[in-house]
């Protein structure tokens, strides 16, 4: 019998030109800018309604509740998966009728940890996995057999959550954990080899820029977050990579950590090749709401005042839509996408909140910050998990919309300075709500900050957005329901229901000509805490299945 010929390698050149290879999804966001769109239209408005199951693939099996955040990759018709143990999965669904397991590569992980999934490489399939020592693990493509592996452990509580990002000969890594009291960092690894090349803390040390932004006598700067937990993008005409930053620690109270914070909540463009930091924006200085801005920083053309510019945007966990120039984070909008309290509004020249006071160490906003446990608590909007949070939001260039997966909660939060140590937890307070947890699906001018429509959701949505050409935008809810809807109207035109909840983003791709729709079930244990108050969905369970639509 004749063996079948190596796929060919995943070059540098190849990601660049992604869009030349719609059938594939080679990378986190497919294309480099994060726009989560597919070119692909044969499954459209007009024949959607027809959508089906093509065929499912059971993984997991090691442990109860398992679950993922991972965007399944796609090259020549075999699926790149991975589970919440960091098992990476390689499926052949060429056929099109059914998804057969290649191969498994298990790193022994010792307990389920969040995982958005991998790289490819050259030959190679990245992921990261934890804990004891933190691991980034290179997994031959075809064998299935690892080819080499780095471990950290000079830090070694950080995770690694985000699914790696290749930028020519390296791979740019973001450690996580930071909520668990970690510094935390970004960093390359030679592609070939594994062998780290540069690293940068998010927190600075003292003497440090940036570091005069941590005014507290407790070293909070060592155990202060800035987490690195959604893949970033990549712009390879100016050769910046720009990714999200989570929030300080602990996430509640100001009060042990005065001070804006740096780089906490930040959009930072760094060289991928040496690491140096071109340019920050800080989207909530002091944060005091855990409004981490990790969340994907789309890169979009868009004209300005009548000029063609090249702009990023990003819904932000703080409820605000941002666009901002590319090439130094200068301001263009900032308009808000759902209800709206901690602050009073954003400077549309600084992109800094109104009631942002440089001159306080502590920053008040609109006064919804509870210092005082004996107060009654004080409801802030939008709850601390957003508006959009880690959910990709994804970009059409035909609609020149973005569209924005959002909870539309509102949340209590308590500070209680008790409540920041490694034996207490690092929360710095906490949060309750008495509402079902519910989400907007919101279509908006990322240019403008315009709203064009918004459509609410019964359900939470933790998944995220896909956008096509087909005029189409795919959405999953946490009770299991996967939708696609006119990408003008948003009005619904195709749902399914697999009666389990769904934390992971869905993506497209074609095999011998034919258009599939592909997501994984299994929806994550803090996105099932948003179910609390809904009573119908109590007795759910999760299953991990990788489920993949055709027409």
């Amino acid at each position: 019998m004749a063996t079948p010929a190596p796929a060919a390698e995943v070059t540098p050149e190849r990601l660049v030109n992604a869009d030349k290879e719609p059938q594939n999804w080679l990378m986190n966001h497919r294309t480099y800018d994060g726009q989560r769109y597919s070119p692909l239209d044969k499954i459209s408005k007009d024949n959607v309604k027809n959508l089906k199951l093509a065929y499912a693939v059971p993984l997991g099996g090691k442990g109860a509740n398992e679950f993922t955040n991972a965007t399944p990759l796609v090259e020549d018709g075999f699926i790149y998966v991975t589970d919440s143990w960091g098992v990476l999965y390689k499926i052949d669904g060429r056929s099109g009728t059914l998804g057969r397991i290649v191969w498994r590569m298990d790193p022994q992980q010792e307990r389920q940890l969040r995982n958005r999934g991998a790289a490819l490489w050259g030959n190679l399939v990245i992921t990261g996995a934890g804990i004891s020592p933190p691991r980034i693990i290179a997994t031959d493509k075809e064998t299935g057999k690892v080819v080499w592996e780095t471990s950290f452990p000079d830090t070694p509580e950080v995770t690694f959550t985000s699914a790696p990002l290749p930028i020519k000969d390296k791979i740019i890594i973001g450690a996580a954990n930071g909520d668990q009291g970690v510094r935390d960092w970004i960093g390359a690894l030679d592609a070939k080899t594994g062998k780290r090349v540069w690293r940068k803390f998010t927190i600075p040390a003292p003497g440090e820029p940036g570091s005069e932004t941590w005014k507290d006598k407790n070293n909070a700067w060592q155990t202060g977050g800035g987490a690195v937990w959604v893949t970033g993008t990549y712009d390879p005409a100016s050769n910046q990579t720009i990714w999200g930053t989570g929030n300080p620690v602990p996430m509640f109270d100001p009060t042990y950590r005065p001070g804006d914070n740096l780089y906490t909540n930040s959009a930072i463009s760094y060289d991928p090749d040496t690491g140096n930091m071109n340019w920050y924006f800080q989207f909530t200085p002091g944060d005091m709401w855990d409004y981490d801005e990790v969340g994907t920083h789309i890169l979009i053309d868009g004209n300005v005042e009548g000029q063609p510019r090249k702009l990023l945007t990003h819904s932000a966990r703080n409820g605000f839509l941002y666009t901002m120039e590319r090439a130094n984070g200068a301001m263009v909008s900032a308009k808000p996408y759902v209800d709206i309290t901690w602050t009073k509004g954003i400077d549309q020249k600084t992109g800094k909140p109104l009631d942002y006071d440089p001159t306080k160490d502590i920053q008040t906003y609109a006064g919804v910050a509870n210092y005082d446990k004996n107060e009654p608590l004080k409801k802030v909007c939008p709850s601390q998990g957003g508006g959009n949070n880690y959910f990709p939001s994804s970009y059409s260039p035909k609609t020149k919309l973005i569209y924005i997966p959002a909870t539309s909660n509102c949340a209590n939060v308590l500070i209680d300075p008790e409540r920041h140590s490694k034996e207490k937890g690092w929360n710095g307070g906490r949060s309750s709500w008495n509402d079902r947890w519910e989400s907007n699906l919101t279509a908006a001018d990322p240019v403008t900050g315009e709203i064009k429509k918004t459509i609410h959701l019964n359900y939470p949505n933790y998944s995220g957005t896909l956008a096509t050409a087909g005029g189409l935008v795919f959405n999953a809810l946490l009770d299991g329901t996967i939708g696609a809807y006119d990408d003008t109207t948003l009005d619904e035109l195709w749902k399914i229901n697999v009666a389990s909840g769904i934390s992971a983003p869905p993506m497209t791709f074609e095999v011998n000509g034919k258009q599939y729709v592909a997501i994984v079930s299994g929806a994550s244990p803090q996105s099932l805490t948003r179910l609390v108050n809904t009573p119908e969905l109590r007795d759910q369970r999760s299953a991990l299945v990788l489920y993949v639509f055709g027409l």
